[in-house]
């Protein structure tokens, strides 16, 4: 009969390994359920560890991993526009797009109540850290664009075309993920430019920026 094969030695987690499996397993949880779906016992489970550990680590209970769970998917969102500034713009906004809508496509009931609210778990902390994702896209998108002082019109632009890419995220979660990923980037894309020409049509600094991605295109 051949040796039984060597069980693998026990390993103790330090304290950030064990704290990150925990997230890991909440962020999983809250990807596919509301907030409001997911019990300590869900992630213990999930874990391979017992409540009581997750308390360990989580001594404000739900409320505390839920909002460090937020943090967790929060930076990663903020990292989907972090594109190298390198060639045209509206390529390395496609890349940070594919990344952006990638995430939604893998977090989608997470990331609708995330954006739509109303969730029991839901504090000023919490919308404060939603509210972070989309300031730290502005900037990002801002930074690409080249413009040291970006005036009102331009920074109000931006901003509203994060909303809409939002809205367009939550629209395709709920229409079975149609149009195909590829055709909503694109559409996008095209709505940033349509946006920045209406703009321009009020601004100089807009209208010099429009004319200089129409040259790169």
């Amino acid at each position: 009969m051949p040796p039984a094969a060597p069980t693998p030695a026990y390993r103790r987690l330090s304290v950030e390994e064990r704290r990150s499996q925990l997230l890991d397993a909440a962020l999983t949880l809250f990807a596919h359920r509301v907030p409001e779906d997911v019990s300590l016992d869900d992630v213990a489970e999930a874990a391979g560890v017992s409540r009581p550990l997750v308390y360990r680590y989580f001594p404000g209970g739900k409320q505390q991993l839920y909002e460090a769970a937020l943090r967790s998917a929060a930076e990663e969102l903020q990292h989907c526009f972090d594109e190298p500034r390198e060639g045209p713009l509206l390529p390395r906004l496609s890349r940070a797009l594919d990344r952006y809508l990638t995430f939604v496509d893998q977090h989608d009931a997470g990331f609708s109540a995330l954006l739509q609210g109303g969730s029991v778990v839901e504090t000023s902390r919490t919308t404060a850290i939603v509210d972070g994702v989309r300031r730290a896209a502005a900037e990002h998108i801002l930074s690409h664009l080249e413009i040291t002082e970006p005036g009102l019109r331009l920074r109000m632009t931006v901003r509203m075309w994060i909303t809409a890419v939002e809205a367009a995220s939550l629209i395709w979660l709920d229409e079975d993920k149609q149009p195909p990923v590829e055709e909503l980037r694109d559409w996008l894309v095209e709505q940033f430019i349509a946006v920045l020409s209406v703009t321009a049509t009020r601004d100089p600094q807009t209208a010099a920026l429009a004319e200089k991605l129409s040259a790169d295109g």
